[in-house]
Parts: C-alpha cells; sequence; structure tokens
C-alpha cells in the first residue's frame, strides 16, 4: 500500500468526482482510477459503489476514510518535524543546482534576493550536486527549485503537468587557454598538433555537452587529452596555469579574458551555447518560496 493511493481516496471522498479529483492529484484520470482500483486489492473489498453519481462510498470506504485521513495527518506532521529536524522549516528554502551554477548564477541572484529573504527572516539553502541527482530531489519533494542547464542534449524528463519552469538567462562554452606576453594564446588549434585538452568528467552535464560538440562538430580540432576533471572552478586553474585548452562557462571565466588572463581559441563555430532554467513543481510552495518564484518571474 502507498500513501499516495490514501491521499488519491481522500481527494475522491472530499470530491465525490473522479475527474476532479485526478486534478486536484496533478495525475491523469485513467491513472487516478488505477490508484483506486490498487486501493481497493490492497484493502480486499470495494470502497465505492461502481455507477453512482456523485462518487458514493461503500460502508468499507466510509471506515477506511477516517482512518486515511488520519494516517495522512499523522505522517504529515512526522514529516514536517522530520523536516524541520533537518533545518527545513518554512522559512527555508532549498535550491538544488549544479557546483558551476551555484558560484555563478546563484551568486549573482543571492544578492537580488538578500532584501527579500532578510525581510522574511528566512534563509536559502543550497545542495550541489549532479544534474540526474538534482532532478531525483526535485521530483521526490526534498528541495523547492531545481537550477540548471537546458540543452536538447541535456533534455530533462520532467512531467509538464506537474512541474513549471523559468528561462533565467543563456550561456556559452567557449574553448579558452592562457594567454602569454604578447597577448596571444599559449595553445593554438593547428592541422596536425593536437592541443592538450582539459576535459569535463563524463558525469557533469557539461562534459556530456563538450563531449558530442565534438564528436559531431566538423570543424572540432586535434586535441590531445591531459587532464580530466569533474570540476569547472578546478579546470579555469588548470587553464590559467598554462596546461592546455578548456571549455568554460563564459559567465565564469569572462573576467579572466577581460583582464588579458585568458583568450579564446578557434572561431566561434567552436562556442556551445545553452540555456540556464529553474524548475519547481506545481504544488503550493511555502510563502517564502512562492516570493521567491515570483522575484524570478519579474527579474
Amino acid at each position: 500500500m502507498q500513501l499516495k493511493w490514501l491521499e488519491d481516496f481522500a481527494a475522491l471522498a472530499q470530491t465525490r468526482n473522479f475527474s476532479r479529483a485526478a486534478e486536484l492529484r496533478h495525475v491523469t484520470h485513467p491513472a487516478f482510477g488505477r490508484r483506486i482500483k490498487a486501493l481497493e486489492a490492497w484493502a480486499g473489498t470495494p470502497l465505492i459503489e461502481r455507477g453512482s453519481s456523485p462518487v458514493t462510498l461503500t460502508a468499507a470506504g466510509a471506515s477506511l476514510l477516517d482512518n486515511a485521513q488520519q494516517m495522512v495527518r499523522s505522517l504529515g506532521h512526522a514529516r514536517e518535524e522530520l523536516l524541520g529536524a533537518a533545518g527545513r522549516q518554512e522559512n527555508t528554502v532549498t535550491l538544488a543546482t549544479g557546483r558551476t551554477l551555484a558560484r555563478t548564477l546563484v551568486a549573482d541572484w543571492l544578492v537580488r534576493l538578500q532584501p527579500l529573504l532578510v525581510k522574511a527572516g528566512g534563509e536559502l539553502r543550497i545542495l550541489t550536486r549532479a544534474l540526474a541527482d538534482t532532478a531525483q530531489l526535485l521530483e521526490r519533494g526534498e528541495v523547492d527549485f531545481m537550477l540548471t542547464y537546458h540543452h536538447p542534449l541535456l533534455a530533462l524528463r520532467l512531467n509538464a503537468r506537474q512541474y513549471a519552469h523559468l528561462s533565467l538567462g543563456q550561456d556559452r562554452l567557449v574553448p579558452l587557454t592562457r594567454a602569454n606576453a604578447h597577448g596571444q594564446g599559449r595553445h593554438r588549434f593547428q592541422p596536425g598538433s593536437p592541443a592538450p585538452y582539459l576535459a569535463y568528467a563524463g558525469t557533469l552535464a557539461l562534459g556530456r555537452l563538450v563531449e558530442d560538440h565534438l564528436a559531431n562538430n566538423p570543424h572540432a580540432p586535434a586535441l590531445r587529452r591531459v587532464v580530466e576533471c569533474d570540476s569547472a572552478d578546478a579546470l579555469i586553474e588548470y587553464a590559467l596555469k598554462g596546461l592546455g585548452v578548456a571549455w568554460l562557462p563564459w559567465s565564469m571565466a569572462a573576467s579572466a579574458v577581460k583582464a588579458g588572463q585568458l583568450v579564446p581559441v578557434g572561431d566561434k563555430r567552436l562556442e556551445i551555447r545553452f540555456e540556464v532554467r529553474i524548475y519547481r513543481a506545481k504544488r503550493r510552495l511555502s510563502p517564502l518560496a512562492e516570493s521567491i518564484w515570483r522575484a524570478f518571474e519579474a527579474r
């Protein structure tokens, strides 16, 4: 037996209508009906009178309803206590994102959100994870928001009926290398002479973007892989030390380029453009989380 079946049953008892209850539970009508049947199979007896409109509960259904509502309330209270102990009180909003975005876009947004957080006496809790892990945290309801890169190669399989998103901006991965004393790149892309390549680990979203881009781009240069790392912060340091060429987020590397420390290698055809999106569940969030979402909408 699953808790969501009891929540479905309570919604059906409240609305007395399958379609309305399915809408409240953010599932399709057929899926909702299957979950009610699964609950009846677990109970071992019919819980609703078939063919009645509005929906009528059987005697067993009415008996289960009282217990179901009490169980849902009890588990809800227990979860609130656990979340409180874990630091996710009403005035704490949790965001899951990658390490690179936490350093760049999230840092910029924190400056803008600070007055709102101070006024509410709240805080923003930031969890850095891999792309797949952030999506799982959102689906399990363990975070309020997920901030991530969006590109056709990184398409997330989130149900559009249950989750909403906003586009917060554009970024690009640019091949960069250390500048020499004359302002030219220490490394160049030359036929027959592979350039040392500072690569992302394949577990990172950025790594998947770069590897696919290089594999399918007819203008891809000859490269010699010398370093693989799961941190964009580390790769930019390696590039600054002249160890090779790295495809770095412009939002992270622009200041080093303007300072003359790094220079682009190759032309625009080697750049990779992508979008940054923030996701949330369509269900009602805490007042502070809803205020933050409105701030994103009004940016």
